[in-house]
């Protein structure tokens, strides 16, 4: 589904990602781990298109990825930003409908109640200000208002960011789940390592900008050198 081919990236004279060269297929669940700065967020703002490459190409359904961010959202990838990045003066409704601009209006009731199917607590909160919820509703909202625009590919960055455990927990089932009943293939940086090896399929290691390790994520959560710099072991 999505290619990075040698690419290179970063803000002014910053370098943040050095030839990186990637794959996701369709359905896979695929994470990133890295230490901060490592270059993971960068590289979903570029497949976003907020960040745009100075070398190399990214491949998406076998076509190169438009060049806007509208584009990108409109051929079906969606970026659940760290740090939630909720509407906090808008009510969660509200929110949830700003996630499916991009559709008819007469699929956005649908695609909500799809939401409040995958998230129940969302629908209690329906007319409550976004900014008012918990980490967690926040976390579950950012989630579900991508879900609204009906993606193909869903990428998330920290999802689990400044949530407590249980609510970790709860955030986490949610990708498997999504990804087996709605096909939806996706990308997951996470710096809680040990979570993110158990939904993905696969993993990438990325160290300073480039990207070091590869494999299955079975293999490489009981990998030595993994489990000593991630793992805490």
């Amino acid at each position: 589904m999505l290619q990075l081919n040698n690419i290179t990236a970063g803000y002014g004279k910053i370098v943040a990602l050095t030839d990186v060269s990637l794959h996701v297929d369709d359905g896979e669940i695929v994470t990133i781990i890295g230490a901060n700065g490592a270059g993971k967020s960068t590289m979903l703002k570029m497949i976003s298109g907020l960040v745009t490459p100075t070398a190399g190409e990214i491949i998406y359904c076998g076509e190169k990825l438009p060049n806007s961010v509208g584009k990108i959202t409109a051929a079906g990838i969606t970026h659940v930003p760290e740090g939630r990045c909720v509407f906090p003066s808008l009510s969660v409704k509200d929110n949830l409908i700003m996630g499916g601009y991009l559709r008819p209006w007469k699929e956005i009731n649908e695609s909500m109640d799809d939401v409040f199917q995958l998230f129940p607590r969302l629908k209690e909160r329906i007319k409550q200000p976004a900014g008012t919820l918990s980490g967690g509703e926040q976390q579950m909202l950012a989630i579900g208002r991508g879900v609204m625009s009906h993606p193909k590919l869903m990428m998330f960055d920290e999802p689990s960011l400044g949530l407590a455990p249980m609510v970790v927990q709860e955030i986490f089932e949610f990708f498997p789940k999504v990804n087996k009943e709605r096909g939806i293939t996706m990308i997951v940086i996470e710096q809680n390592a040990k979570m993110a090896f158990k939904v993905a399929d696969r993993a990438y290691v990325l160290e300073n900008g480039k990207i070091v390790r590869e494999g299955k994520s079975d293999e490489l959560m009981h990998d030595e050198s993994i489990i000593k710099a991630y793992l805490g072991g």
